[in-house]
């Protein structure tokens, strides 16, 4: 029987399409052309000769130290949120005792806990223990707040390994280190692509704490230097939005790498 085509979904996703690219058009197409081209004609026609000067401009103006302050920041807290929660996810599937489970669901709660609530208790921890306009007291409460999804996606995704696996490791007398290495991160590599492309978009447009728990230039990241050179070139929107494409990139980059990990990892245990 011959199918008959959808018409309404492919509407629906040409419309889904132009409200997606339609920005992105224009971010780049602005981006490119001179600030009095800007001016003087249309906002979506193309510009007449492509000109770079507003990157220049964007990477003269403290760009690059913005750019590396996020890199670093974004990195180390994949990095923590990684090294914690594949361990702990393992023991919480392959630990039944009770303190384990509910340091489990403990963890959890922090789902229904909001950053913007915890502000003020976090500002006073990063001041005594004197991290404050520091990287570190933006890595640590975004690596915090991203640890309870972290641990569901990775606990889910181990409880779809089949418990004969980690008995054929038992007989074959490898240790809990030795399962963890050669079986459990072969196999939950989807959902910790998940977690990565997670953790790295909350970390790199993370915008709280970066303005509460930062305040000089050195420690300032990306989403502080727009705020600033919203103020800086607030009259030459080419060049700002030259500084949102530049800012853009190295996530869509990652979000490009991990995309086809991110449906698998999420979507992992909750079939059963």
């Amino acid at each position: 029987m011959k199918s008959r085509p959808n018409w309404p979904a492919g509407i629906f996703a040409l419309v889904w399409l132009a409200i997606v690219v339609g920005p992105l058009l224009y971010l780049v197409t602005v981006s490119l052309r001179s600030r009095a081209e800007y001016l003087g004609k249309s906002v979506w026609a193309m510009p007449d000769a492509l000109s770079l000067d507003n990157y220049v401009t964007v990477l003269t103006g403290g760009f690059g130290q913005y750019l590396l302050n996020n890199v670093i920041v974004t990195v180390a807290t994949v990095a923590i949120v990684v090294l914690v929660t594949v361990p702990a996810a393992y023991a919480v599937v392959r630990n039944t005792s009770p303190f384990v489970q509910r340091g489990f669901t403990l963890l959890l709660m922090g789902l229904a806990i909001p950053a913007q609530a915890t502000i003020i208790p976090v500002y006073l921890m990063i001041t005594r223990m004197q991290l404050y306009d520091t990287l570190t007291a933006i890595i640590l409460p975004t690596a915090a707040f991203a640890l309870p999804v972290a641990m569901l996606v990775l606990v889910n995704s181990l409880r779809d390994v089949p418990r004969e696996l980690y008995e054929a490791q038992a007989i074959d007398g490898a240790g809990p280190m030795r399962v963890l290495v050669s079986l459990v991160l072969p196999l939950a590599r989807p959902a910790i692509m998940t977690v990565v492309v997670y953790t790295a978009l909350n970390a790199w447009n993370g915008f709280l704490f970066p303005l509460v728990l930062t305040q000089s230039e050195s420690s300032r990241v990306l989403t502080l230097g727009l705020w600033d050179f919203q103020g800086q070139f607030g009259t030459n929107v080419p060049a700002l939005l030259a500084a949102v494409t530049l800012s853009v990139l190295p996530i869509f980059a990652v979000y490009l790498i991990g995309r086809r990990f991110l449906l698998s990892g999420l979507t992992a245990g909750f079939g059963k």
